[in-house]
């Protein structure tokens, strides 16, 4: 699997990243360390985590496979902080107490001295100083190697961008998670732009629409699916349209003349569109991963890649920009 690099950075990670917001819930210990090892085989090496996956579970299963399945220096460790889940509440702190706090936490579950990529997991209500100055902290302390934000929007991400670049003595961000894939484009309105201007790669996750371009749900809501879990069915139904079907029906239709499948075909016009530097998937299962590796083999023409994008919302212009 092709490496880039993150914007600007010197950080250099898998085109294909794997998420692992499922671990703990619909994928167990014994099939998440499946997909980590196949993961690895495969030439990936950025995983993607937060200590809200799983309350936790998921960072601590990334611990123990560093230290019994793979070498620590195989994974790029990507995780967050200033988000958590009480109850049935979203509670986002972005505050210096909290971010230090969740990264102390994560270090012990993840049982490492440091992650590679430590983000900051939404948009809060404390100064973007303060919040930044941590972010600071992580790095000349050794906890972490490159920080980045998920979740903010152009004019957030700028700002943060922007006082992290005034003294010329900050720690640079050198990512941005949006979510971004065929059947969520918002971020090319503003997040994309924000992006190239401050040299910040993007982090794509829910690259398949949180799975429904996979086309599993063309016929239905299948049971065993997010679409059919009573943890995860709000996640995935804004995308349960008959918009979104007809989307899904014609990636199939081209997938089939390219000898692809849907899956491969949404992937893989993420992981091409500008700024991109991982796009991030989190398959339930090691078959489903499988089918997803496969992208390495899929180029889209030209013609196909304009073809989506025209069914899905207009041109890219920064795709317009590169050429």
């Amino acid at each position: 699997m092709r490496l880039r690099t993150v914007g600007a950075s010197g950080l250099k990670v898998s085109a294909i990243g794997l998420g692992s917001l499922t671990w703990g819930g619909q994928t167990d210990a014994r099939e998440a360390r499946s997909m980590v090892r196949r993961f690895v085989d495969a030439g990936g090496n950025l995983v993607d985590t937060a200590p809200a996956y799983g309350g936790g579970f998921a960072e601590q299963l990334i611990g123990k496979l560093i230290h019994t399945d793979i070498s620590r220096d195989d994974l790029v460790i990507a995780t967050k902080a200033g988000f958590v889940v009480e109850g049935k509440k979203r509670v986002v702190d972005t505050s210096r107490t909290a971010l230090l706090r969740d990264l102390e936490g994560s270090l012990r579950r993840l049982h490492t001295d440091h992650v590679d990529l430590w983000q900051v997991h939404a948009w809060g209500d404390a100064p973007v100083e303060e919040t930044c100055a941590a972010l600071d902290h992580a790095v000349h302390s050794g906890m972490a190697r490159y920080v980045g934000v998920s979740n903010f929007v152009g004019w957030q991400a700028a700002t943060a961008a922007t006082w992290q670049r005034t003294t010329g003595t900050r720690t640079p961000l050198v990512s941005n998670q949006v979510e971004y894939s065929l059947l969520a484009r918002r971020a090319e309105i503003e997040v994309v732009p924000s992006a190239q201007y401050h040299g910040m790669g993007l982090l794509a996750w829910s690259s398949l629409g949180r799975g429904v371009l996979a086309g599993r749900y063309r016929n239905g809501t299948p049971k065993d699916s997010r679409g059919g879990s009573d943890r995860l069915s709000w996640f995935v139904q804004p995308y349960l349209t008959p918009k979104s079907q007809a989307v899904v029906n014609a990636i199939s239709k081209a997938a089939d003349g390219l000898g692809a499948t849907a899956a491969q075909m949404a992937l893989a016009w993420v992981r091409d569109a500008p700024v991109v530097s991982s796009a991030l998937v989190g398959p339930r299962t090691t078959t489903q991963l499988e089918e997803l590796l496969g992208v390495d083999d899929v180029v889209l023409p030209p013609e196909i890649t304009s073809a989506l994008d025209d069914i899905t919302g207009g041109p890219n212009l920064a795709r317009s920009e590169e050429s």
